[in-house]
């Protein structure tokens, strides 16, 4: 698994899949999860979630007739998720410590 950060819209999209949700409900709950500060456009949405599907992070449910396609995530983007908070956590430690230094 990739070691980078991920970006502020996959982090809360990979969030937004604790159960499955089709692209327009992903949408709300990101608007949601962020306070209405991240707006996805449906655009990059829909790249993220094709570059999601991709990396195995994610997988696509319910493609039946008359049904929208959801997405939920996998063991791997559950990873991905643990990691992006634990490299939050340890930037949010030197963050706090570096603030006391150059105050």
């Amino acid at each position: 698994m990739s070691t980078a950060a991920l970006t502020e819209a996959v982090f809360y999209i990979l969030l937004s899949l604790d159960a499955p949700l089709h692209g327009y409900g992903i949408m709300q709950n990101v608007e949601r999860l962020s306070g209405g500060r991240v707006r996805l456009a449906a655009g990059t949405l829909y790249g993220a979630l094709t570059t999601l599907t991709e990396r195995g992070w994610i997988e696509a449910v319910g493609e039946d007739e008359g049904r929208k396609k959801e997405y939920r995530i996998t063991p791997e983007g559950r990873a991905a998720v643990r990691a992006e908070l634990a490299r939050l956590q340890e930037l949010t430690a030197n963050g706090e410590a570096l603030t006391r230094n150059w105050a």
